[in-house]
């Protein structure tokens, strides 16, 4: 996955949030608009907007996955995140696959910090991983994991996943497995979930509190999503899809942009 796209209307809030608490860096930023990443790669992108506040009855962002690297890096975030930010975490739980803990940034979008357990540890039945949602103590993970002798930030995190809100999930696999490509990889009550390459999920869509949603209304929050594929071949075959789809889209020479049943925009591109 490559970055996520916010509009906001309180740039330095969020910049604060996920600098000093997640733990991205500055890679460019100036008086409207920051890009934020890890080790000079983009994954958050940030734009000052007049708009109207993101409605969760309406499709959109449910959260950003940040993926760390061991339970040490993630602790250590987890630490800073509740100190920048004290009202801001809202739960946490193993999913067999992950231990995944969960916050709302200053304007309310969903951020979800976590670690994957071992390839070797998931458990796939019929094609389909099989994840859960058993509680996790955020205070004995940190307990058991902080690094108190860490002096810097540690490895490389990434977007692991993009959860979204969606209207239907007949319309989301139509669209995001179909005509994008995606495998699904599971589904639950009210959620689907879609990854490439055997990982558990990329991006999942869910309708829990927006059910029937319609086109998205201008607002802030998310203006688009972005996917990273290996070369201009994958390309090609996403184009084919989308025309065989009838499903409107845009080609450059490294990119397509096509806009998923509720108006988000999605931007796939090759990335050497």
């Amino acid at each position: 996955m490559g970055p996520v796209d916010l509009l906001t209307d309180d740039l330095d809030g969020l910049r604060e949030f996920y600098t000093r608490g997640v733990g991205l860096s500055p890679i460019s930023q100036g008086d409207r608009e920051v890009t934020l990443g890890r080790d000079g790669v983009p994954l958050l992108r940030l734009a000052v907007a007049d708009a109207p506040a993101d409605d969760p009855r309406q499709a959109g962002l449910y959260h950003s996955a940040f993926l760390f690297p061991d339970e040490a890096t993630l602790a250590q975030a987890l630490v800073d995140t509740a100190t920048v930010a004290p009202s801001a975490f809202q739960g946490a739980s193993d999913h067999r696959v992950s231990q995944a803990f969960y916050f709302a940034d200053p304007d309310g979008n969903g951020v979800e910090l976590y670690v994957d357990r071992p390839r070797d540890q998931w458990r796939w039945e019929d094609g389909r991983v099989v994840m859960g949602s058993t509680a996790i103590d955020p205070n004995a993970f940190i307990r058991t994991h902080l690094d108190r002798g860490a002096t810097g930030p540690g490895a490389a995190v990434t977007m692991g996943h993009v959860h979204l809100r969606g209207g239907d999930l007949e319309q989301a696999e139509s669209f995001y497995a179909d005509a994008l490509g995606f495998a699904v990889t599971s589904r639950t009550d009210g959620a689907l979930f879609l990854a490439a390459d055997g990982y558990h999920h990329h991006l999942a869509v869910n309708t829990w509190s927006s059910a029937g949603a319609g086109t998205r209304p201008d607002s802030l929050g998310l203006r688009s999503v972005a996917v990273h594929v290996a070369d201009s071949g994958e390309l090609d075959a996403l184009a084919q899809r989308l025309t065989g789809a009838e499903v409107p889209y845009e080609r450059t020479d490294d990119s397509v942009t096509v806009h998923d049943p509720w108006g988000t925009r999605v931007i796939v591109s090759a990335v050497a």
